[in-house]
């Protein structure tokens, strides 16, 4: 990252912090586990729109920017709360096209009328509100822009974070460690997301269901998730685990259920599109 691109905030803490060594764990092996196929779909949907102008918030480490930038000749914005992943997103994708700015979803730093699509992969489960961060990107789109995103529907439907966090929460049944279960697959209810869509001022609100599958081994996807999402912060504020025990425990229980080689296992999510009225 150079000249006036280079981003000036800390990263947030707790549930958003993604921070020391999580963005590399992150982009080596959650990207490609569960994340590079979400990001293709995504990316279609917006390249088969018209809009030229794109907003991206949550870019993380840059997997659907980097999707976004194979797809089309758009023009792209790609914001993150978190420095740290923005960062490793700029060093993966130097472009003339990309423009990369830490930005709060929440409380965008741009006028009002200024995209014609603002997209998020997999970020607005992490808003503490969602419709004021909905009424957000709706404000900076202009009529008849596309509000694009995506969200993990309930865990019982990702095989390797439901086995995860289960093996966790038994071993430490006293003091749980629910950050997948309550952040990342938090926030699935179709109608709720419907709703908070229809209170921020959306029209044309459209979701569905989308099955795909995550290729990795109980060691990799223990250290994925163990390390590479902020549920390491929790394991590391842990009373009685740390981060070795913590990925041991994840890697026996993905073994027993899965086996000792490569596996594939089913995920779901829920991709929404939603216009700013005319």
């Amino acid at each position: 990252m150079s000249g006036d691109q280079r981003p000036v905030t800390t990263a947030g803490r707790g549930d958003t912090g993604f921070t020391g060594a999580i963005p590399e764990v992150y982009d080596s092996l959650l990207v490609p586990m569960i994340f590079a196929e979400p990001a293709r779909l995504l990316a279609r949907t917006v390249a088969a729109s018209d809009g030229v102008d794109v907003l991206e918030t949550a870019a993380g480490t840059g997997v659907l920017t980097r999707a976004l930038a194979q797809l089309g000749s758009h023009r792209i914005v790609a914001t993150d709360l978190n420095e740290p992943m923005l960062a490793a997103a700029a060093a993966r994708l130097p472009s003339e096209r990309v423009r990369w700015q830490v930005a709060d979803a929440a409380d965008l730093p741009f006028p009002d009328c200024s995209f014609d699509v603002v997209v998020c992969q997999f970020g607005v489960m992490f808003l503490p509100d969602k419709v004021r961060g909905y009424a957000e990107a709706l404000r900076v789109l202009r009529p008849g822009g596309m509000f694009a995103f995506s969200v993990w529907d309930r865990i019982e439907t990702s095989a390797v974070t439901q086995t995860v966090t289960d093996a966790l929460c038994a071993a430490a049944p006293d003091e749980p460690l629910e950050f997948l279960r309550r952040t990342p697959h938090g926030y699935f209810d179709f109608d709720r997301i419907r709703a908070e869509l229809d209170a921020a001022g959306f029209d044309h609100i459209s979701g569905e269901y989308l099955d795909g599958s995550s290729r990795q081994t109980a060691e990799t996807g223990a250290v994925a998730f163990c390390q590479g999402t902020p549920l390491r912060g929790e394991i590391d504020r842990h009373s009685t685990l740390n981060v070795e025990s913590a990925t041991a425990i994840a890697a026996a229980a993905l073994r027993d259920r899965f086996g000792s080689g490569q596996f594939d296992a089913p995920t779901r999510w829920l991709q929404w599109t939603a216009a700013r009225p005319r």
